[in-house]
């Protein structure tokens, strides 16, 4: 059974966790493994977090919505890379979308209240913040005279002179992107104005052309840096990504302001803090000292 177990979790690795660390015992894994185990220990300890339910029908969700109102988000119970996502939901059409699509994923899915804010993902080792990256959608910036288009190219072309790729990915310019700008009322052809940053679609994953932007750890505010450290214990883990929306921004004291912890992974990609569009690299080698270092229980069984 366990040399089964050995040939599935490395299936599942190499097809969906390509990339991402692997520095904790099995128990704490599991203990990361959904959305519901990370808000329910949230919950427990004061940790800012968003209301939400786990469902499987129709029924629940609507009734979330209609008791918490728009906009809201509706996710996997179980995933990464923000697969499988659906947000910011605004209204009950958009839900009952959403409710479908999510179970493609996983069976059970996750709602919850939505947070227009700036997205964060800060990776924590026991005592100390090992990195902090802001996180963004794909997005172009006008300039008055070219189009969407040769923007994006642009964009590109950039991404690939400063050896972003494979980690980073192109922008498309594909029907997702499309019928995101049709939203907007724009389309490739569309001239923004000099200035004008124009969102290719909503999600910070990095798929669809998400880059990501290194912060000086010095820049987090100590009250929120002292609410991070504080969670890892409660994994009982050796590495943790801690995925939060500041409503003003990492600076600002989380007691000032609307906050969200979203979740927990147990098993960061951190190749992405490596290559960033906005930024310095950052130099984290005596971090993979110590982890490397480390003695992992369990760690080839998912």
């Amino acid at each position: 059974m366990k040399s089964l177990k050995r040939i599935i979790y490395s299936w599942v690795d190499k097809k969906f966790l390509g990339g991402c660390s692997n520095y904790n015992s099995l128990s704490t894994r599991k203990s990361c493994r959904s959305k519901k185990q990370a808000r329910e220990i949230f919950s427990q300890n004061g940790i800012p977090h968003a209301r939400g339910e786990i469902f499987w029908g129709l029924v629940k969700p609507f009734l979330f919505a209609k008791k918490y109102g728009f906009p809201i988000v509706v996710k996997p119970n179980v995933s990464g890379f923000s697969r499988g996502s659906h947000f910011p939901i605004n209204n009950y059409t958009q839900l009952l979308k959403a409710i479908v699509l999510v179970k493609i994923w996983w069976p059970s899915s996750v709602i919850e209240q939505y947070l227009k804010g700036k997205n964060y993902r800060v990776v924590v080792v026991k005592d100390e913040i090992m990195s902090v990256i802001r996180r963004y959608p794909p997005f172009v910036i006008g300039d008055g005279n070219s189009s969407i288009e040769e923007l994006i190219d642009r964009e590109n072309d950039l991404r690939e002179k400063m050896a972003l790729y494979p980690v980073i990915h192109p922008i498309g310019k594909n029907l997702r992107t499309a019928r995101f700008l049709k939203k907007s009322s724009l389309c490739f052809t569309s001239i923004p104005s000099k200035g004008e940053m124009v969102t290719l679609y909503n999600r910070v994953a990095l798929a669809p052309g998400g880059i990501i932007e290194t912060l000086d750890t010095d820049s987090m505010h100590e009250q929120n840096r002292e609410l991070f450290l504080k969670i890892i214990p409660y994994f009982n883990a050796n590495i943790l990504g801690i995925d939060a929306i500041f409503e003003k921004g990492i600076d600002f004291p989380y007691t000032d302001q609307r906050v969200i912890f979203l979740e927990v992974n147990s098993r960061p990609y951190l190749k992405m803090h490596h290559y960033p569009r906005y930024g310095k690299k950052q130099e984290l080698s005596h971090f993979y000292d110590v982890l490397n270092r480390l003695e992992i229980q369990q760690k080839d069984i998912f």
